[in-house]
């Protein structure tokens, strides 16, 4: 049988396992009902599984002939996040809600793993199937990899269920795809004292202030205007009450990007900006960065691959252009050990459903989106292989 044939076979599969895993949301690093009840699927179907990551489980399909691994992700995890949608699907836990897809990435990649089984003797080669958990919190790609769920892997792809595309559309062009994530704090130090004698202090409000605007400085006149950047300063503490000068402030941000050298130049350029600053105000200032996730660049090849696995089974009017999101995803830590693709899937449908963002209370989308993404899980891995 072909994929397209078995996509029609097993679509009320998936969408009665995506509406049980709506209904029973958990949070990052804690999907232990939703780990238990994806081996329970894997193991009805003969597929060998096991747990990893802790909440995680990595399922492994080996074809009939030697040949390469190819790697299909699924995130699992949901949000804190209150349901606020009447559906008979709706969720069961008081404020845990699947508002991002992920219960339709995990659908999605059980339904492709029926379909791979049934067709097991055709494969020519070895599909790791890995159901990620902790996509939200970026921690779950890398405790997957450092489990071993990239060893001997070939090509991955991901998939992303997207309610700014079209139900039936496909987006899995080459280059960026989402930006990198990098998550920052501020600690300045001056000298308290009166608000009305500033000059017996230092104050820490004017140096954190010509903090925030020196830093704008780096996306406007160190980064190439041609690459995209975002730095951005989402909390400013300091000072206690109205006559008392700040002796002492907090302040907290992210940086986004969609290019590795701009990626790697943020801390550094970051610490001397922030240090400079502090010390022309009789200041001083730390910078504590961590890296959440890097950019999500799709490899060429890969991308080829995808896209005539697309018109393979829906015709290249699927196909569409996408613009990149400056939203970040853990999927791109995979891509330092072998060559990636993600893909976004359309799933809205105005006139079935209401339209929301991803990660909003009344977030749903149309089901018909299951087929398609189980279906480009499936023949991708297949025409990977072949």
């Amino acid at each position: 049988m072909q994929v397209n044939e078995l996509l029609e076979k097993y679509k009320d599969y998936a969408i009665s396992m995506r509406r049980e895993f709506h209904m029973y949301p958990e949070s990052s690093m804690n999907e232990f009902r939703t780990q238990g009840r994806i081996m329970e699927e894997l193991e009805s179907m003969g597929i060998p599984c096991q747990k990893i990551a802790g909440t995680g489980v990595i399922g492994t399909i080996h074809g009939e002939y030697q040949g390469k691994t190819v790697a299909l992700r699924a995130d699992i995890d949901a949000l804190e996040l209150q349901e606020d949608i009447e559906v008979a699907y709706k969720s069961t836990v008081d404020g845990l809600k699947h508002g991002c897809g992920h219960d339709g990435h995990t659908a999605s990649l059980l339904t492709a793993a029926k379909i791979l089984s049934d067709m097991k003797s055709e494969l020519k080669g070895t599909i790791k199937l890995l159901f990620q958990p902790g996509e939200e919190t970026a921690k779950g790609a890398l405790a997957m990899i450092e489990d071993g769920a990239m060893n001997g892997v070939d090509g991955i792809m991901g998939i992303h269920i997207w309610n700014d595309c079209e139900t039936g559309k496909i987006s899995v062009q080459a280059g960026p795809r989402m930006a990198s994530a990098g998550i920052f704090k501020i600690y300045v130090n001056g000298k308290g004292g009166h608000g009305s004698m500033p000059h017996q202090g230092v104050d820490a409000t004017i140096v954190s202030s010509a903090i925030v605007m020196n830093l704008q400085s780096i996306v406007s006149r160190e980064i190439d205007p041609l690459q995209s950047a975002v730095l951005t300063i989402g909390i400013f503490n300091a000072g206690t009450r109205f006559n008392v000068m700040a002796g002492e402030a907090y302040l907290e941000g992210t940086t986004r990007c969609f290019d590795m050298t701009v990626n790697d130049n943020f801390e550094p350029q970051m610490k001397r900006v922030i240090e400079s600053t502090a010390k022309a105000y009789r200041a001083e200032a730390t910078l504590d960065y961590q890296q959440l996730v890097l950019p999500t660049i799709n490899d060429g090849h890969l991308s080829n691959i995808a896209e005539n696995s697309a018109t393979k089974l829906f015709g290249k009017s699927v196909l569409i252009d996408f613009e990149k999101t400056t939203g970040g995803e853990d999927f791109s830590y995979y891509s330092q050990h072998a060559p990636s693709v993600f893909a976004f899937v359309g799933s809205k449908n105005e006139a079935k459903i209401d339209y929301y963002p991803h990660h909003h209370p009344k977030f749903d989308f149309d089901e018909n989106a299951l087929s398609v993404s189980a279906g480009l899980y499936a023949q991708f891995a297949l025409d990977f292989l072949s």
